[in-house]
């Protein structure tokens, strides 16, 4: 079994942002998301941005400790013990962890300041045999892949 890898690089919108997006396709597709930062404000953030983003389109999620983590679609966590039985997770604060690699599907979001941090990744993960990768970079504000 592959696992799949996306990079977003983030030039122009925060992390929590794209992590909304994430989610919602993710939720869309019929799959559990868990998204993890080891920065409480940031996870306070994405927590804050799953309310507001959308209210026309609320999505349903929890924050790891609070209770009900099994019932979330969406758990905001800061380590990858995925309670919620997520295949996907989101790396919110650029960090690869090794163990994503047990996920279906990972998507890491990085800025400038983790740039080197995920073309090390990138080179590293593509060393691997069952690993698909992929890029992506915005482009006068849609999403575009990049490699």
């Amino acid at each position: 079994m592959s696992m799949r890898v996306d990079f977003y690089l983030l030039d122009r919108d925060p992390a929590e942002a794209v992590a909304v997006l994430l989610a919602r396709a993710a939720k869309q597709a019929g799959e559990r998301v868990l998204v993890v930062s080891g920065d409480a404000e940031q996870r306070m953030r994405i927590d804050q941005a799953l309310w507001t983003a959308a209210p026309e389109a609320f999505l349903a999620h929890g924050t790891a400790g609070e209770g009900h983590e099994e019932r979330q679609p969406v758990l905001i966590a800061d380590d990858l013990t995925a309670a919620n039985a997520a295949k996907f997770v989101i790396l919110a604060d650029g960090k690869w962890r090794e163990e994503s690699a047990r996920f279906d599907r990972a998507f890491l979001l990085f800025g400038e300041d983790r740039r080197q941090d995920a073309r090390e990744c990138w080179t590293a993960l593509g060393k691997e045999a069952a690993m698909e990768r992929h890029f992506w970079k915005q482009e006068g504000g849609k999403w575009r892949e990049m490699g």
